[in-house]
């Protein structure tokens, strides 16, 4: 099984180790620190249990706790060492004035307690460092969400040959997630939040749209409980309305994500009008991107489309829990910089890879809209999710 894997090329790793360092140097660093699995993969390529040590001027250290021989055989750093405890490595740190933390995802207590035994230093957070260099993808990611986009595809086709009115959301979003894993999709999807778990069935019909929840999403639906309120519940999909099905997939840690809508038969005209508004607003958002306009911006010049058309109530969610983003970028996580979104003050640069997902909720009736995962490079905004782009009537 080990010789089909894709491993992380050591070009890859080293080329995203020097920039982190370049940034490193730019804030008066010393030394970094990375607990944050999602992180250290990107810059060592596993995701073993361990913590990484970016020291400024030698090299970076990545302590593995279990599973030492896979670490080794999945990172091409020089320096993979075993612990029996990430309270022991301290014991290799230079001394260190300013030292770069995960303050944003490492608990207090951790936090406290490494301050302690380096003599207390200066603290940085060291997140956003790899945040913004993880907002431009390369070749070797470019790739594997390529790979991701083609499993969405064909998740996206099945729909239609299995989707029968009286089946629950649950049961179609377990049918996709099942045919999903058997090209390759992961199952799990990563997202940086304290209490939000992602997931792949995000199946919304009806009024399940209109339904709001704990995530910062326009719609949340039912859930399958209070201990998890959030997307396909056992609600059955019914004759003549939105079926909204927004599945992420995620290949080899990296994710693309898309929603498009179906029916059993025809739905309102309410809904295909705001369908095809969201399909304008996508368009228009690239041609701004291209542009050069900032993200703000984008965000607000959209919302005049939705305004123009007598939309403007429904967009992006109805009061009092309408959300301030139009898109994300998307790679390891699901939702990462650079974002379209109220108060933005940055242009989407090349070498970006977003969802633009522009959609409508009316309440108590359902939502609609489109999302899609593009790659901003070359001068060109490229779609990598390709599925049919109008309402899929069954």
């Amino acid at each position: 099984m080990e010789e089909r894997l894709i491993l992380t090329p050591k070009e890859e790793i080293e080329n995203r180790i020097f920039s982190l360092k370049v940034l490193m140097e730019e804030k008066g660093l010393d030394c970094a620190f990375f607990h944050y699995k999602v992180d250290y993969y990107y810059l060592s390529g596993t995701m073993q249990d361990a913590v990484l040590y970016v020291p400024l001027y030698e090299e970076p250290v990545l302590f593995v706790k279990r599973e030492i021989e896979r670490a080794k055989r999945e990172s091409p750093l020089k320096n993979v060492v075993w612990t029996k405890s990430f309270r022991d490595i301290t014991e290799y740190v230079s001394p260190a004035k300013k030292v770069g933390l995960q303050i944003d995802v490492l608990p207090y207590r951790e936090v406290q307690r490494l301050l302690g035994e380096l003599k207390n230093p200066e603290i940085f957070d060291s997140s956003s460092l790899v945040k913004e260099l993880r907002r431009k993808k390369s070749a070797f990611e470019i790739m594997l969400m390529r790979e991701a986009a083609k499993i969405q595809k064909k998740v996206y086709e099945y729909v239609p040959l299995i989707l029968k009115e009286g089946m629950t959301e649950i049961e179609l979003g377990g049918h996709l997630e099942a045919y999903a894993k058997t090209l390759g999709h992961e199952g799990i999807l990563r997202m940086r939040s304290l209490n939000y778990e992602p997931y792949s069935w995000h199946i919304l019909s009806g009024e399940s749209g209109s339904v709001v929840g704990y995530a910062e999403s326009p719609m949340a639906g039912f859930g399958l409980s209070p201990a998890f309120p959030v997307g396909a519940s056992f609600k059955k999909i019914r004759r003549g309305e939105p079926v909204l099905v927004d599945f992420g997939v995620c290949y080899y840690g990296y994710h693309v994500d898309q929603t498009r809508i179906f029916a059993i038969g025809e739905i309102p005209k309410k809904f295909v009008d705001a369908y095809e508004i969201s399909k304008e607003i996508e368009r228009r958002v690239i041609d701004m991107i291209l542009k050069g306009l900032k993200s703000g911006e984008i965000f607000e010049l959209a919302k005049r489309i939705a305004d123009r058309y007598g939309y403007s109530e429904y967009y992006l969610g109805y009061e009092p829990y309408k959300v301030k983003f139009l898109g994300h970028g998307v790679g390891l996580e699901l939702s990462e910089l650079p974002y379209i979104a109220e108060k933005h003050d940055y242009p989407i640069e090349e070498g970006s890879i977003i969802a633009i997902e522009p959609k409508f909720v009316f309440p108590g009736e359902g939502a609609c809209g489109i999302e899609d995962t593009f790659l901003y490079q070359d001068g060109k905004v490229i779609p990598l999710t390709e599925s049919d782009d109008g309402i899929i009537l069954l």
